[in-house]
């Protein structure tokens, strides 16, 4: 388990942007240290705001697009192509702008795709997929991804795991069907806690007032099953990257300098 760090950021669109050259740099060190990296996208709003900043980015050309693997942490159960699923969002933020290679774009099943309405099948064959691309050294039949991106919820949630639910308690599967999300849609797919344990780095967005009470929660010694957020972390670093708004309410001894 890494110790949280945490980066302040004066306001949404610098965080967007910072994160946006983290995350540039991260992916060229990857692919110059192995050829290839892997990167696990969040949706919502900072998920996207995240991937509209980097379409942007002056460096974004020094990632070679098709020696990179997307996933996804979480996925609405809704058709192909509809505007709420977090694949579609992505597509129009930055997917569809970059060269990426089509394959190695993992995208969490449609619920009107092979496996119709059975949430629990469309789960099972994305953990399938997950432990297909695993390698060897790799933990819990996923692979160790070089980041993994999550959004943080004013609930503390992170990708479809809300507090209390059953999602959260999972110790086994890697990736699982949610019913009944508080939050529509209520129909879900998610990573579990373990997959997301399995990340090299797992970075943690929140920009917002309405994301402050949240990240307060998470960081000051919450359990996880009553506050995902503070059970996301990653093997070697766990990045909270906030905004001031959605760090206003950190305790004096975990707020850090602003940064910009």
């Amino acid at each position: 388990m890494s110790t949280p760090q945490l980066v302040v950021h004066r306001d949404k669109e610098l965080m967007a942007e910072a994160a946006a050259a983290r995350l540039i740099t991260k992916v060229v060190d990857a692919q110059a240290a192995r050829g290839s990296a892997s990167v696990v996208l969040t949706g919502g709003r900072n998920g996207n705001g995240l991937l509209a900043a980097l379409r942007t980015a002056p460096a974004r050309d020094a990632i070679d697009w098709s020696r990179l693997d997307l996933w996804w942490g979480d996925e609405r159960f809704l058709p192909e192509g509809d505007p709420e699923r977090n694949v579609t969002q992505a597509r129009e933020a930055l997917l569809d702008s970059v060269p990426l290679d089509p394959a190695r774009v993992h995208a969490m099943p449609a619920s009107d795709g092979a496996y119709g309405d059975d949430v629990e099948a469309a789960a099972a064959a994305y953990a399938a997929e997950l432990a297909a691309a695993a390698g060897p050294g790799d933990r819990g039949g996923v692979p160790a991804f070089d980041v993994l991106m999550l959004g943080v919820g004013p609930d503390t949630h992170v990708a479809s795991l809300f507090p209390e639910l059953p999602a959260v308690r999972e110790t086994e599967r890697t990736v699982v069907g949610v019913r009944g999300a508080p939050k529509p849609p209520p129909t879900r797919i998610s990573l579990t806690l373990p997959a997301i344990r399995a990340a090299q780095e797992v970075w943690l967005l929140a920009a917002g007032a309405d994301k402050a009470k949240a990240a307060a929660i998470a960081l000051s010694g919450a359990g996880e099953v009553q506050a995902p957020a503070a059970g996301a972390y990653g093997r070697s670093r766990t990045l909270w990257l906030l905004d001031a708004a959605a760090a206003s309410e950190l305790p004096r001894e975990l707020h850090p300098r602003a940064s910009a």
